[in-house]
Order: structure tokens, then C-alpha cells, then sequence
């Protein structure tokens, strides 16, 4: 019997604590250890207080990034029970914190609704910080215990009078479990605590970042609470797309014992936009929800429509689609028991809220079409002509997928393919022009990386007709590239990647501004009908280098200003003037060996992979950045021109 056979008996059978077990699995309990991992941790301890607020007995959420990453979140609900646990023996506190499956929310007389009901969230937290504190403001005194990896420190103690009520919660995360790393993002936080603010009317929200002063000295704050709730989430989402009514369509009330909330209105682009939410959790994929709303919507506009008559003239029938192209709407419901499908909550199961959501629907549509005559005429319009369009569309499509690889038309011209045919090993590039496409072919490794060369500026989707979309040319040879096309079984209108040739798409532009320019147009396409590739992990940006740094034979690539200083002093001491500087404008500029070794060779080169962490907020930036509204996208480029380099 072999050494390692020997060994496996009883004693090598583990059974891991609860907090030990987060600490080996953490990605089952909070989705990954990356920067996405690190933000929820703190969307976890606020969720908290969002369940207090959801209560009635919270109205006020603080929270703070402090100078070492540590972040605190305070409330003014109830505080966490210190009172001893009659089971546990310990203080109430304690086994909130440190117990996995311990919490209020099992109990539906303490919480009817809430975020969380798998009962891991504050104790993960504990868990997976190097230091957490929490302090508890109950009937005019201060309690505290604090813990490290989620054993404690000392037992619950009380530590004086106070005038405060409720909860501070202050942690910082564990950079053996956060390794890649442990630096909260402001702007991450900023933008979840607003959507929280519009899907919580009247709680007050703030934020602050200690580590970063604004011009006049005072740490960068915001306060975010609204009175309106989703119609007021609706009109940011819209804030940069032209209304065809005045008024937000929208609906609060409870049916069939949920609570359902809805706002929407239509507009003049053709991009449907449907967020929703089940307490408070973004649901990406939907669900029950979702598909109560559509089919409440498309059953009350079409009965709408025809006893209009408005239809007659249509040769052709009305789909769901076309109810939904122009419109922005929100969904949110609470519910008590939510069922997701898989771990990620991001697909709503209970079968019981469709129809809860439909009538909610079509209650408030046929009160709002009766009421509205003229309004309700042109979403009717809206509608013929999304029909219309979608007719048009479908034969552009259709011409898409005839000069796909497997229709028989063969690959574009431009694209210079790879000899391998796995497409989990396969590489394209998007480059822009002739020219940066001659060196990245010469300098690429054939066997694996392709290259598509795109001439100029493609189409900017933003603001044009699906069927001009298809016919544009370069947008047909991405398609055709790709050997991706339009349409699944589930849905008429998503892109269906079964055939998808690369695993690795590559934006490859120029370091200028008409290559941002370029890269933004890539991106708002594949946000727009390709989502899926970015949902899936598929697309990245790669980072030329700005600079060369030489002298004599010493040389080296820099990719920021900073850097370029850096090596300037490094090589050139004393003689700064003896370093010979190159600016890279263009890919062009480089030669087939240098745009390998800098920017194609996978054993050096960075590539930024594209996700999407907040589907509502990037939709309202694309259509701000590439819609017609200019003073919008004004704001946004002064707020933001601190970080821009600019070549003139």
C-alpha cells in the first residue's frame, strides 16, 4: 500500500467551522475574490441597513472609504440585539457576526423583505476581514466586540452612555483572500448607493471618501435621497435621450401580497432598456419579474392599438419587440421568500410574481392610454414604426447571416486569420486602419491571433436604425468575423455565440483621440447587440505603450507620464537631455517586432477586459458620450478631464 493511500482515515476527513469554510470557498459566498468581490462586501453590510429601512425603522445610512481602505457603515435603526442568546449562550452580537445561517431574516415577524435571505452576509464579511468592529447605540449605551478573521477579539462590552441609535459597522478586508487587491473604487460605491437611494424613496444615503479632498479642501462626498423613487431613477437613466411624453408612467402598489413598483417612459431612440430588481438585488438576467412585465405591457398596448384602429395599415403583424424599442423602464419588487436561479441572484424563479407584475402593469397602462389620448397615439406610432424597422432590420440581418463562415460567403477580405481553428485559443484583433493592420499583421503570431483592420469610424449605433446597423459594412465584416449572428432560441433579437471563432476580441487602436474615438464606437456596438461578448468575458482592450525611453542601447516603452519621468531619471541621471524620448501617436508609428513585444505578445503585453458592473449606469453614459444631447456629455468630460491626456 502506497504512503498515500495509507493516510486517508477518519482523522483526514475535515469538517470545517462555518468561518473557516468562507475562508477556504470565499467565491461561494460572495461570487469572486477580485475587485468585485471586494465591493460586495461592502453591498453586504449596507444591505443590512437597507433591511432595517425596509422595516420602518431606518432612515439614515452612512458610509465611509477611510484613509486605509477600511470602510464604515452606520444606521440609525434599531442596533443589533447585545441582550445574551438563550441557545448560544453569547450575546446576540456575537452570533450575528460570527455565525453563518444567524440573522433576523429567517424570522418573517422580525423582516418581511430583505436583500439577503441566504443568512452569510455580515458574518462573511467577518470573516473574510483582517479587522472588523462593530458597535451597536441600544437604549442610550454604546456597545462594542470586535474580531479578526471572524474570531473575537474580546467578549461584547459596553463602553459608555450615547445619544445615538443603531449600528456602525467598520472592516477591513483581507488582503490573503483580496491578493489582487484591496483599494476600494469611489466611483463603484457612489453609483450603488444612489441606485439604492431610488429604489428606497426617502431613506438618506451618503458617501464619503476620506482618502481624497475636493478643491476646497472637504473630504469628496455625496448625499443621495429621493422623494420619487423609480420615476425619478427613470428620468436620470433618460437625463440624455429625448422624452416623447412629458410624464414618467408609473405605478406603486402590492398585488397578490407583493410589493411591485414600476416606472417607465418611452423615448426617440431605438434601444429598449429594462433594469430590474427583487430587494434591491439587480436581477441581469431577469426573471418571473421581468417577463410579468412584458407580457403586461405588450397584451395592454396591443389591445390598446387595436381597438384604435390605428393598425390597419401594417401589412404585417405587431411582435412583443416592438412594444419595448424607445422604452426605459424599471421593475422592482419585494418579496418575501425570492427564489434565484443559481448563486449569483440574478435570475428571479417565483413563479407567483409574474402575474402579480403583469396586472400591476396593465392596470396602470390602461388608466394612463385612457387618460392620454395624444400620448397614448404616439407610443402607438412609436410602435408602427418599430414594426416597420424591425421588418427592414430582419432582412439586413438576414443578409448579415448569409455571408456568415457557414452560409458559404467565406471570411472578409481585410481579415487575416489565424491558422489555429480552437476558438478558446484564438485571438482577433481590431485595428484601426490599413496601416496599424500591415504592422500587427507582420508582427503577430500567425497561429493564433487573427487581424481585422477597420477603415475610419464605424457607424455610431447610438443614434441609427437597426436595418442601416446591418448594412453598414464594416459592422458586416465584424459580424462575419466573428461568426456570430442574430438570434436564439429564446430570443428573436440576442446574439447567439455558438459559433463564435475567438474567445480573446481584441480593440486595438492608437493612443490619440480619434483612437478613443474609435475604441468608444467598438464599444458602443458591442454594448448595444453584442452584450453577450462582454457577459461572457470575451472582449478586451489592448494598452500600447505611450513612450520610448532611450539611451544609447538601453531601452524601454512606458505607458504613462509618470512612468516616462521615472525611466528619464532612471537612464539619463544628471543628463536628462541625453535620453532620447519617443511619443507614440499611432500604431503605425511602431514596427512589427516593437507592437508585438509591447502590445500582441502574451508574456508581456496588458490587456483590460471588458465587464459590466453596472448595466443601468453604462447604458445612461453610452447614450450620453454617442446621443445627441450635447451639454450632458459636456459635464461629464470636464468632471472627467482631470484624468484625460491630452495631445496637442
Amino acid at each position: 500500500m502506497s504512503e498515500q493511500n495509507k493516510s486517508y482515515d477518519a482523522d483526514s476527513i475535515q469538517a470545517l467551522e462555518g468561518m473557516e469554510h468562507v475562508r477556504k470557498r470565499p467565491s461561494m459566498y460572495i461570487g469572486d475574490v477580485g475587485v468585485r468581490g471586494l465591493h460586495h462586501l461592502v453591498y453586504e453590510v449596507v444591505d443590512n441597513s437597507i433591511d432595517e429601512a425596509m422595516a420602518g425603522h431606518c432612515d439614515k445610512i452612512d458610509v465611509w472609504i477611510n484613509e486605509d481602505n477600511s470602510i464604515s457603515v452606520k444606521d440609525n435603526g434599531r442596533g443589533i440585539p447585545v441582550a445574551m442568546h438563550k441557545k448560544e449562550g453569547v450575546s446576540a452580537l456575537q452570533v450575528v457576526m460570527t455565525k453563518i445561517g444567524a440573522g433576523g431574516k429567517f424570522d418573517k415577524d422580525s423582516y418581511k423583505v430583505s436583500g439577503g435571505l441566504h443568512g452569510v452576509g455580515v458574518s462573511c464579511v467577518n470573516a473574510l476581514s483582517i479587522h472588523l468592529k462593530a458597535s451597536v447605540y441600544k437604549d442610550g449605551k454604546e456597545w462594542e466586540q470586535e474580531y479578526s478573521q471572524g474570531k473575537i477579539k474580546y467578549e461584547v462590552r459596553q463602553v459608555g452612555p450615547t445619544e445615538d441609535q443603531g449600528t456602525m459597522v467598520t472592516f477591513l478586508p483581507d488582503p490573503e483572500i483580496f491578493g489582487e487587491t484591496t483599494v476600494y473604487n469611489y466611483d463603484t460605491l457612489s453609483l450603488r448607493m444612489r441606485e439604492l437611494s431610488f429604489l428606497n424613496k426617502g431613506i438618506e444615503i451618503s458617501i464619503t471618501d476620506k482618502r481624497n479632498k475636493d478643491d476646497d479642501g472637504n473630504f469628496i462626498r455625496e448625499e443621495f435621497k429621493s422623494t420619487n423613487g423609480l420615476s425619478e431613477f427613470v428620468r436620470y437613466l433618460d437625463g440624455t435621450r429625448t422624452p416623447i411624453m412629458s410624464e414618467v408612467i408609473a405605478m406603486e402598489g402590492e398585488k397578490n401580497g407583493i410589493p411591485v413598483e414600476v416606472a417607465m417612459i418611452y423615448n426617440t431612440s431605438y434601444a429598449e432598456n429594462l433594469h430590474s430588481y427583487v430587494n434591491n438585488i439587480n436581477t441581469h438576467e431577469g426573471g418571473t419579474h421581468l417577463s410579468g412585465f412584458r407580457r403586461g405591457l405588450t397584451h395592454t398596448l396591443k389591445k390598446y392599438a387595436d381597438e384604435s384602429g390605428m393598425l390597419s395599415k401594417l401589412k404585417f403583424d405587431i411582435q412583443g419587440d416592438d412594444f419595448r424599442e424607445g422604452l426605459t423602464a424599471i421593475v422592482s419588487v419585494k418579496v418575501a421568500e425570492p427564489q434565484f436561479e443559481g448563486q449569483t441572484k440574478t435570475k428571479l424563479g417565483n413563479r407567483e410574481v409574474s402575474a402579480a407584475v403583469s396586472q400591476a402593469v396593465s392596470e396602470m397602462l390602461t388608466n394612463f392610454l385612457e387618460e392620454n389620448p395624444t400620448e397614448a397615439k404616439q407610443i402607438v406610432q412609436k410602435v408602427m414604426l418599430a414594426a416597420q424597422a424591425r421588418h427592414a432590420a430582419a432582412k439586413a440581418r438576414e443578409m448579415v447571416q448569409r455571408k456568415t463562415p457557414m452560409g458559404g460567403a467565406g471570411l472578409p477580405g481585410k481579415l487575416s486569420d489565424c491558422s489555429e481553428k480552437d476558438p478558446t485559443i484564438c485571438e482577433l484583433y481590431l485595428v484601426e486602419g490599413d496601416s496599424a493592420g500591415g504592422t500587427a499583421k507582420q508582427g503577430r503570431d500567425r497561429n493564433y491571433q487573427a487581424i481585422l483592420p477597420l477603415r475610419g469610424k464605424i457607424l455610431n449605433v447610438e443614434k441609427a436604425l437597426e436595418h442601416k446597423i446591418y448594412d453598414n459594412e464594416e459592422i458586416k465584416n465584424m459580424f462575419t468575423a466573428l461568426g456570430v449572428t442574430i438570434g436564439t432560441e429564446e430570443d428573436a433579437r440576442e446574439l447567439n455565440t455558438t459559433k463564435l471563432r475567438y474567445h480573446k476580441i481584441v480593440i486595438m487602436t492608437d493612443a490619440d483621440v480619434d483612437g478613443s474615438h474609435i475604441r468608444t464606437l467598438i464599444l458602443t456596438l458591442v454594448f448595444r447587440y453584442m452584450k453577450a461578448l462582454i457577459e461572457q468575458g470575451y472582449l478586451y482592450i489592448a494598452t500600447p505603450p505611450l513612450y520610448q525611453v532611450k539611451k544609447g542601447a538601453k531601452s524601454e516603452y512606458c505607458w504613462s507620464d509618470e512612468e516616462r519621468d521615472e525611466i528619464i531619471t532612471k537612464l539619463g541621471g544628471d543628463n536628462p537631455d541625453s535620453v532620447k524620448v519617443q511619443r507614440y501617436k499611432g500604431l503605425g508609428e511602431m514596427n512589427a517586432e516593437q507592437l508585438w513585444e509591447t502590445t500582441m505578445d502574451p508574456e508581456r503585453r496588458t490587456l483590460k477586459q471588458v465587464t459590466l458592473e453596472n448595466a443601468a449606469e453604462a447604458d445612461r453614459v453610452f447614450s450620453m458620450l454617442m446621443g445627441d444631447e450635447v451639454p450632458p456629455r459636456r459635464e461629464f468630460i470636464e468632471a472627467n478631464a482631470k484624468y484625460a491626456n491630452i495631445d496637442v
